[in-house]
């Protein structure tokens, strides 16, 4: 007997997606080749920032307030065991230019629309509060302090956990286009798998979803009380708008992370070298020098390279397959899809349920091909 949907890819979309259908009563099978946030996903490594930030991207400031909900409920709902957090809150800044800014006045909008709280702090305030950073008198920043980080890796073992804890089957095994194709009766097939969806879907999703390669960077912070400066207490994550940067505090003590949102070269997730570029650590101490001058000469106490896989206007593709009725792709993250991995798993869970409302931005008819590096900004 089949299950009603085998969904296919054990990351923050696919894990959500079969919490979803299976709450609602849905008989799952969870596939994953390599295991749950493995070192080759995109929903691997150690944080991934979660803030409500968007413009005028109204949806995504929504589904963080979703999201965010439903990742504090997976938390609670841990084995009483563990102490180790899935979610820190720290705050998160969105540091930009002050003067005539429609983003920013956008996205206060939206903060005021879904009751996201914040304040808007000038660059003096921004010194007094955070003088760990350096900020220009030509910068302000919108803080939000219910915003932080996510330890991504754990997150997603754990909700995975609790899948199988509740029943979920969950298999260890490569799929390809034949499990889908030899399911045209029984059931449905969910395509979550990242960076290897355009290998999976060549045709159909060249030049649509495009790899690339990020590097990410993590500095060891002062011991002692200088450390203590960098870490969640007293440091957001924060994002720079202007260079493209963000970063995290330091987490359980795996160093400052910094890393550059700029879409790197294009790359096969099968194949590709996760040794950190030396220009990266460059690039990074350079940045360093203007914004934490502290740990300008900081060690390079951890690296990893993972990738974004993106398209062309930087939403997500969730869509049914123009031609398998029975399959749904859930990919394109552009590099700001875990935090929202909650909201697109109930998103594609009531469009196969047959009890939701499609979304333009998110279908297949609106991705245009992609070229060299003209996707635009997650941030």
């Amino acid at each position: 007997m089949y299950p009603d949907v085998v969904v296919v890819g054990a990351g923050a979309f696919g894990a959500w997606t079969a919490w979803h259908l299976h709450r609602a009563g849905v008989r799952v099978v969870l596939r994953e080749m390599h295991g749950p946030a493995h070192s080759r996903s995109s929903s691997g490594g150690e944080s991934r920032i979660i803030r409500a930030g968007y413009g005028p991207r109204e949806i995504y400031t929504r589904w963080s307030v979703e999201a965010m909900a439903q990742w504090q409920d997976l938390e609670s709902s841990r084995a009483a065991s563990s102490d180790s957090p899935l979610f820190v809150e720290c705050g998160a800044l969105w540091i930009t230019a002050a003067g005539d800014n429609p983003f920013a006045a956008a996205t206060e909008a939206a903060f005021h629309r879904y009751d996201v709280p914040y304040e808007r702090l000038d660059a003096q305030e921004l010194r007094r509060r955070f003088p760990q950073l350096r900020f220009a008198d030509a910068e302000f920043a919108l803080y939000e302090p219910r915003a932080g980080a996510l330890l991504a890796r754990r997150a997603i073992q754990t909700l995975v956990r609790l899948l199988i804890r509740e029943g979920v089957g969950y298999e260890t095994r490569e799929a390809g286009m034949a499990d889908a194709q030899s399911r045209e009766v029984a059931g449905h097939t969910v395509f979550a798998c990242g960076p290897w969806l355009p290998k999976l879907f060549r045709e159909l999703l060249k030049r649509r979803i495009v790899p690339t390669r990020q590097d990410v960077l993590f500095f060891g912070v002062p011991p002692g009380a200088g450390g203590a400066d960098f870490g969640a207490d007293r440091l957001p994550c924060w994002i720079d708008v202007a260079s493209g940067m963000y970063g995290l505090p330091d987490l359980e003590g795996r160093g400052f992370k910094l890393a550059d949102d700029a879409r790197g070269p294009e790359i096969d997730p099968d194949t590709q070298n996760r040794i950190v570029a030396p220009a990266s650590v460059q690039r990074g101490r350079q940045y360093l020098s203007s914004r934490v001058p502290a740990l300008v000469a900081a060690p390079l106490v951890e690296s990893r390279v993972c990738q974004y896989e993106n398209t062309e206007s930087g939403d997500y593709l969730i869509d049914r397959h123009p031609d398998l009725r029975n399959v749904w792709i859930a990919g394109g993250g552009s590099g700001h899809g875990f935090k929202h991995g909650p909201a697109v798993g109930k998103y594609l869970a009531d469009l196969i349920l047959g009890r939701g409302v499609e979304e333009p931005r998110f279908g297949l008819a609106s991705k245009k091909l992609l070229r060299d590096a003209a996707v635009v900004s997650s941030l």
